[in-house]
């Protein structure tokens, strides 16, 4: 795991992209702070840059450096989720701009999966996390149903295939700083 890791950290730094097994389903990935490279997942997924992607972090104290205002009510899901849980916070700060959506919004999951714990933290940014598939077409169940073309277009393929078979996509909460809760996927 250790050269896993290694070997997706030289990537991202580079500004490429990794195909990697997130804590749900598997997920191509870059340096969520890297406007170039956001660009690129874009570009791979034939998805619209104003559909916002998701981010992931290695812990709460890295979620709190990348959200103007965390809502004490965010503690409460992440702690008592039951599965991986995203949340869409308000005032992103420190990633790339076109991560950001329109409504100055970004998705963001703190890591339950060791193995992305691992990488974001050794990594020191979080790193965007969207489903290995072309826009519209559905998520991969398993590594084996991943496209050739997803394939192809990443720069790096971590070598865990037997990872996240059938993985439920995360809960996705929306929470506004103004106290308003939105549940947008179970």
């Amino acid at each position: 795991m250790i050269q896993e890791i290694n070997q997706c950290i030289e990537i991202l730094k580079a500004g490429k992209l990794i195909l990697y097994p997130t804590d749900t389903v598997w997920g191509i990935g870059c340096d969520a702070t890297n406007e170039e490279a956001v660009k690129q997942i874009y570009s791979l997924k034939n998805r619209d840059d104003s559909k916002a992607l998701v981010c992931l972090v290695a812990h709460q104290a890295m979620l709190e450096r990348h959200v103007k205002q965390v809502p004490d009510v965010a503690y409460d899901i992440m702690d008592f989720a039951t599965k991986p849980t995203t949340i869409v916070f308000d005032e992103p700060i420190g990633v790339a701009k076109n991560l950001v959506a329109d409504d100055n919004t970004l998705a963001i999951r703190v890591a339950s999966d060791v193995f992305c714990q691992r990488m974001i933290q050794k990594f020191g940014k979080p790193i965007v996390s969207t489903s290995a598939n072309i826009s519209g077409e559905p998520t991969p169940k398993d590594f084996q149903s991943i496209s050739p073309k997803i394939l192809k277009g990443v720069d790096y393929v971590v070598n865990l295939p037997l990872e996240n078979t059938n993985a439920p996509p995360s809960s996705i909460i929306k929470l506004s700083n103004d106290g308003q809760v939105k549940v947008i996927r179970e």
